[in-house]
């Protein structure tokens, strides 16, 4: 009983569809050779190594690279249209799979500099038999499996630095002296899990004002994750070179011009500008949700200066909206992931009464802690923390979007 299908090629090579009836388990083997009797007794060693093979004979170079949708190739080094390791050159550079040359010398040096050159192995044609073809195909095969896994592997471990990289830029530790102030802040990657181009700081001056952002670039992708990273640090920069307060969005408006990637992406933000004695803040709105006040009850804060997104090509600038704060108070700063979360997967979104109703969930959560009493299970301690755990368990899963959240306290 044979266990090889085979194709065989006419004179021009052209390949007979073998069986299809099940074709899990077949190796897919592609001879080229130009020599009728060596294609022979090729077609019988595979038959008598037991494979389950599915074998589609070409005769030159020219129709093997047409045919290269294979598991494994056997190359004849000397063929009418390419002879030597040039033509197995020919048939790496196109991108073909494990390749095992076929040589007619026996001499060691053909084959060492075919499996140099990437070849999987080399059989002398007169030696071979179907035990050591069966097992050169099977090993070979499953050789260029396990380089493309290293090569996967490879390019995750790349893509992980990079993501670390980038994590660095977009994730900033807060800079920030004073320990009265209570900061927190939280990101949570959309579903693909890859930071995006959401963002956020926090920096104290000098003189004790603290500055806060969140911002986020439209889109999804590379080029907007990198975009938020370069905004955060120009922002940062801003800062830290003690930059007007009221300048700083239009200054960073001017780095986002220039590093964008079309003309359409624009960059939505919030700034909130604490005075040194916290007793007041400047808000900055362009085009962002508006902040909270936390409570209980939670509550918007005032939005009677709201300006323009961030690369928007329309008049208008970003007024200040003054917040009387007193000696108490949190302010939670969040991008639109959070409101843009479903609500157990129906079409419904959490939206800004939704969120309101998380974060006063959170904070009870927080007073129940801090009492002694019984934490939620499963909840993470810190209120940024709980409200993207309580968000995330809405959504009943990972975002869609990027979300990011930061809190700001005093007295509390």
């Amino acid at each position: 009983m044979t266990h090889a299908t085979t194709a065989a090629g006419d004179a021009r090579g052209d390949a007979v569809p073998g069986p299809t009836s099940d074709r899990d388990g077949i190796i897919r083997v592609l001879l080229v050779e130009d020599d009728d009797g060596d294609a022979l007794l090729v077609r019988e060693h595979l038959s008598d190594a037991g494979l389950v093979v599915d074998l589609v004979w070409v005769r030159s170079l020219d129709e093997a690279l047409e045919r290269l949708d294979v598991d494994c190739v056997l190359l004849d080094l000397g063929l009418p249209d390419a002879m030597g390791i040039g033509a197995l050159e020919r048939l790496l550079h196109a991108g073909a799979p494990a390749v095992v040359v076929l040589t007619g010398l026996s001499g060691t040096d053909a084959g060492l500099q075919a499996v140099a050159t990437g070849a999987q192995d080399y059989l002398v044609k007169g030696e071979v038999d179907g035990e050591s073809l069966g097992r050169s195909v099977r090993y070979a095969v499953q050789r260029r499996r396990l380089e493309e896994t290293d090569r996967a592997l490879y390019r995750s471990l790349v893509r992980a630095a990079e993501t670390a990289r980038l994590e660095r830029a977009l994730l900033p530790t807060p800079a920030v002296r004073d320990q009265g102030l209570e900061v927190s802040v939280g990101y949570r990657a959309g579903r693909e899990g890859l930071l995006g181009g959401d963002f956020y700081d926090v920096v104290e001056r000098p003189d004790g004002t603290v500055l806060a952002l969140v911002g986020d670039v439209c889109g999804h992708g590379p080029d907007e994750a990198a975009l938020g990273a370069t905004l955060r640090t120009a922002w940062r920069t801003l800062v830290l070179a003690g930059t007007p307060a009221d300048e700083i969005l239009g200054l960073v408006e001017r780095v986002l011009a220039f590093e964008r990637a079309r003309p359409e992406v624009f960059t939505t933000a919030c700034m909130l500008v604490v005075a040194p004695d916290r007793h007041s803040a400047d808000l900055y709105q362009a085009g962002h949700p508006v902040p909270f006040l936390l409570g209980p009850p939670s509550t918007l804060l005032p939005t009677q200066r709201r300006g323009r997104a961030l690369g928007i090509p329309v008049d208008g600038t970003w007024e200040p909206e003054r917040l009387e704060l007193g000696s108490s108070w949190r302010v939670l700063l969040y991008t639109d992931g959070l409101l843009e979360a479903t609500v157990h997967g129906g079409p419904a979104r959490v939206g800004k009464a939704g969120l309101l109703a998380v974060v006063d969930d959170a904070l009870t959560a927080e007073r129940t802690r801090a009492a002694g009493g019984a934490p939620v299970e499963g909840a993470p301690e810190g209120v940024v923390d709980h409200v993207l755990h309580l968000v995330r368990e809405l959504h009943g899963g990972d975002l869609v979007d990027d979300a990011a959240a930061v809190l700001l306290g005093w007295g509390a």
